[in-house]
């Protein structure tokens, strides 16, 4: 018997789970995967001793992944799953990829003390990136909390990009890069702040003046690529402990928290 239902309709809580189940975002996942990419590369290129083409890898990460966040906010396609991606591939490209380009390169043969280094430094920024995830509603956007891992990842293979480029052996400097490691690696889980430059708006329009100076800035780093971005992060590297010491001798708070999370085990981390 029929009961004066179309039988070809879909029922209405079909329709309804059609309608709210999501997708992905194609646009700013795709930078986070070509950022993936380009640590998996690092790590291929120093598996084959192409420390250079390692390097590279790591720095094309790195700009990749400052666009991909950037990308999402200008297109309004932020989500919890590209938050997620986006930290797995920063863990990949700025923490395990550098960690075993520099063991590759020139720790290794230091034994075990080699070893340890490589891995504080990639313990550092799984743990770096797991604060930033947590604490990511309570620090002031202005600053990271640490030193960010992508500029962590700029000091380790910048240093071997330019020992590569002047052909000085990674075993010869194998303590250099010990140093390093260490200094990079412990400086990613500090309360040190360092400018993030997220209050930089690339929607608002810049006198003309900003624009040559970008075009210039563009031509000296095109004069010696390795020098000039590793001397770039090296600064960046310093300026955390510069605004550091600068609060602390003006009796400014020098935390970036603004409040307390949830979590009892880290308040005193925040202080």
């Amino acid at each position: 018997m029929h009961d004066g239902s179309d039988s070809d309709t879909p029922p209405v809580e079909a329709v309804m789970m059609r309608k709210r189940r999501k997708g992905i975002y194609i646009l700013p996942n795709l930078f986070t995967l070509a950022a993936l990419f380009g640590g998996f590369y690092a790590v291929v290129m120093a598996m084959n001793s192409r420390f250079d083409m390692a390097a590279i890898g790591v720095f094309f990460a790195m700009v990749l992944d400052s666009l991909d966040g950037r990308v999402a906010r200008m297109t309004n396609t932020q989500s919890a799953f590209g938050e997620q991606m986006d930290s797995l591939s920063d863990m990949v490209s700025f923490g395990a990829a550098p960690a075993l380009i520099a063991y590759e390169w020139g720790l290794k043969g230091l034994g075990r003390w080699g070893w340890i280094a490589a891995f504080v430094y990639c313990a550092c920024a799984a743990l770096r990136l797991a604060r930033f995830n947590v604490n990511t509603s309570v620090v002031d956007k202005r600053y990271f909390q640490g030193l960010p891992s992508p500029a962590a990842a700029a000091l380790v293979t910048g240093f071997i990009w330019i020992m590569t480029d002047l052909g000085i052996p990674g075993p010869s400097v194998a303590w250099p890069m010990f140093a390093l490691a260490l200094y990079a690696g412990l400086t990613m889980v500090t309360n040190v702040p360092f400018y993030s430059f997220k209050d930089v708006h690339m929607k608002k329009s810049v006198p003309f003046g900003v624009i040559v100076l970008i075009a210039l800035g563009i031509a000296v780093i095109n004069i010696h690529p390795p020098t000039v971005l590793f001397s770039l992060f090296v600064i960046y590297g310093l300026s955390g402990y510069v605004v550091y010491g600068w609060r602390r001798a003006k009796g400014i708070q020098t935390s970036v928290i603004s409040t307390s999370t949830d979590e009892p085990d880290e308040r005193g981390l925040h202080k």
